[in-house]
């Protein structure tokens, strides 16, 4: 279902793995059990910040303009400040992961999702939602939620969303691993969707946490 550094579809998503060594990098040290709670949500924050920067590639809005330099005119182009991108971390550790989002992207807006997932049955519940009535025509949201592993938390996001007015190919989807099932989830429900991920791990366990994993991507960042 995906590859490094390329968009992989099957008939209905394609998911993106960059081969960035700085992802590698910050992937292995959100692993690691013996870091520290602030150097995980530094880290996880400056992953986000890489496929942030990785997912914008070919979507932002550009406006043509022209210039002084100290020498001479010439012809500029930027990044449309009328057409912000939507920010939307699902809480409470897509907050670490988007953390970063407002200085690669010159116009953002943040709207917060919180959510969490029943240890029992594995379905989730919205405790905040910040979300407008209806969104912009022809915004594009990135959806930011580190641990795509059921994918029940992201595909009720993403209900939210649909219900306010976002098609599918509006949404890119910003996680630090994923796992089968949820990707499995995606595919099945929403066709012209994009991820972006640090990882692809094999299986998740029987309390439905993603394995190797990272563990708790919310109590790891916040220490709570």
């Amino acid at each position: 279902m995906a590859m490094e550094d390329e968009a992989v579809a099957d008939e209905r998503i394609a998911v993106h793995v960059p081969a960035h060594p700085l992802i590698k990098h910050w992937i292995s040290v959100l692993r690691n059990e013996e870091t520290p709670c602030a150097i995980f949500k530094t880290a996880m924050a400056d992953l986000g910040r890489l496929l942030i920067y990785e997912a914008s590639r070919d979507w932002l809005p550009i406006i043509s303009g022209k210039i002084q330099t100290p020498m001479n005119a010439t012809n500029v182009e930027f990044v449309d400040p009328h057409n912000p991108v939507v920010i939307v971390p699902v809480l409470r550790a897509g907050l670490a992961l988007a953390e970063h989002a407002s200085s690669i992207l010159p116009a953002t807006r943040t709207y917060h999702l919180g959510m969490c997932r029943d240890e029992i049955t594995l379905q989730p519940s919205v405790y905040l939602n910040k979300l407008p009535d209806k969104f912009q025509e022809g915004a594009h949201v990135l959806l930011v939620d580190p641990m795509l592993a059921t994918g029940g938390t992201i595909v009720a996001a993403i209900d939210m969303l649909k219900d306010r007015g976002v098609a599918n190919k509006q949404i890119t989807i910003i996680s630090a691993i994923a796992a089968p099932p949820a990707l499995k989830k995606l595919s099945d429900k929403f066709p012209g969707l994009h991820v972006y991920t640090g990882v692809i791990d094999p299986i998740l366990n029987e309390k439905g946490f993603i394995v190797p994993g990272l563990g708790d991507a919310g109590d790891r960042s916040f220490g709570t």
